[in-house]
């Protein structure tokens, strides 16, 4: 099998990214170019980022999950801790964040350490999500082998009929990251492959350190 990609091309247009034009703090940064992405109606779900982690086997890994906070701290997303993730951040909480806002020829790659947010933080963000996401939580022993999907809404019907018209308890497994970056590039498409990307990395005494990388 092969297929020839090597004529796929683009030409990045919409935008520029310079010093004179940043903010100073990384956050306020990603702040303006997220709500910049949501006011573009191009992305559906503007939220959604890749989370790279070290495994247990050595290999790194990437997938995509939903960020469901931002603050100056950091980044907020929520998982099972018994998940193959979780169990890689436990034993190494250095991990990636990458978002990718193709309509705006935009990326943003974060490099931070990952923790647990508080308990109360977690709850109450369980108790927001609607009954079957709730119920799906409990269902679902994650990134574990199951024998079949049959046995997936087994275990749902059952949870369904235990918990029809009451209130589902957070399980202790299940929870919020908080991503605290450590550095943040900002990547603007432009033409020729002559890409904008800035980089901001954090220093001893806070502040942030900003430079233009090579394309």
């Amino acid at each position: 099998m092969q297929k020839d990609l090597g004529n796929y091309r683009k030409s990045y247009e919409k935008s520029e990214l310079t010093e004179a034009s940043i903010k100073e703090n990384p956050m306020e940064q990603f702040q303006k170019w997220f709500h910049e992405t949501e006011a573009s109606d191009g992305v559906d779900e503007p939220n959604a980022m890749t989370v790279s982690t070290i495994g247990m086997d050595g290999f790194p890994k990437s997938r995509v999950v939903l960020m469901k906070k931002f603050t100056f701290e950091g980044f907020i997303f929520y998982t099972n801790y018994q998940s193959e993730k979780g169990k890689a951040i436990a034993a190494n909480p250095a991990v990636c964040l990458s978002f990718f806002w193709p309509n705006m020829e935009r990326q943003v790659i974060i490099k931070g350490t990952a923790e647990k947010i508080a308990e109360n933080l977690s709850d109450g963000y369980f108790e927001s999500r609607p009954h079957g996401s709730q119920l799906g939580a409990i269902v679902s022993d994650q990134s574990e082998v199951v024998p079949s999907r049959d046995y997936l809404e087994g275990k749902l019907r059952e949870l369904e009929q235990r918990f029809e018209g009451k209130e589902v308890p957070r399980p202790n497994y299940w929870g919020g990251y908080l991503v605290k970056p450590v550095s943040m590039e900002f990547w603007q498409g432009r033409p020729n492959r002559l890409h904008d990307r800035i980089r901001y990395t954090l220093q001893e005494d806070f502040d942030w350190k900003v430079e233009r990388l090579a394309p």
